[in-house]
């Protein structure tokens, strides 16, 4: 019954996750966000769990509505990066190409941040080995799960946080309080063309990069908070 609840639930976002066109003209800090190279491998396909008891079985469907919505620009980003839930786990998982969403006290009051991304890179190249996506208890309203998400995963694409950016124009927008949605359920065209300089350069950097054995997974990097250092200069 919940996965066919589910299923229902991503199919009605899917539908309404039309293409998303990306811009040529988007000013960085007005409309566009700036971006940073945490980002998932070009062309992976990343496994996606719910941690089992933080979220409520309806509030499942509203977190995973912004897979759809990334799910539909992958080309367009030229990420080719594809979102598939794979259930509930007991316990945050830390395999390969897998993201975890759970709850934790991430509260900050003076950036008002309720959520946060955790990161780790193997190769210690800041191309994702897993992640996570931690939800402050604070945060309950089903749209505002489904905007935290949506966020979240923009940082996965490289995406930083555009406080100062224009309502509408970029899914990195922030809170301006707790528990009212910010609109901003998936990516916008600003968005697209953003994450498609990262990749451009991501994907220019990995065919420059020699073939090395990955490390063990102790010796990477700890996980980190979402602002990361700008590498990417602005259009």
């Amino acid at each position: 019954m919940i996965r066919r609840f589910l299923a229902a639930m991503l199919i009605m976002f899917a539908a309404l996750a039309a293409p998303v066109l990306a811009q040529s003209s988007c000013k960085v800090g007005v409309e566009a966000a700036p971006v940073g190279f945490w980002t998932w491998t070009p062309k992976s396909n990343i496994k996606v769990y719910v941690l089992a008891g933080d979220f409520s079985d309806s509030d499942v469907g509203y977190l995973l509505a912004p897979l759809a919505s990334w799910n539909a620009v992958s080309e367009a980003t030229g990420s080719n990066v594809s979102f598939e839930y794979q259930g509930t786990t007991a316990t945050p998982l830390q395999c390969e190409n897998c993201l975890t969403i759970r709850r934790g006290q991430v509260f900050d009051k003076a950036n008002r941040h309720l959520t946060e991304l955790q990161t780790y890179s193997a190769r210690r190249n800041q191309i994702m080995t897993w992640a996570g996506i931690v939800i402050d208890p604070r945060l309950t309203k089903p749209r505002t799960l489904t905007n935290a998400v949506a966020h979240e995963l923009g940082h996965s694409f490289g995406l930083l946080d555009c406080h100062s950016c224009k309502q509408g124009s970029t899914v990195m927008i922030q809170f301006k309080t707790v528990n009212v949605s910010n609109e901003m359920n998936g990516p916008t065209g600003c968005d697209v063309a953003q994450v498609k300089r990262v990749y451009d350069l991501v994907t220019a950097k990995l065919k420059r990069a020699p073939r090395v054995k990955p490390v063990v997974v102790d010796e990477g990097e700890e996980p980190v908070e979402d602002d990361t250092p700008v590498v990417v200069p602005k259009p």
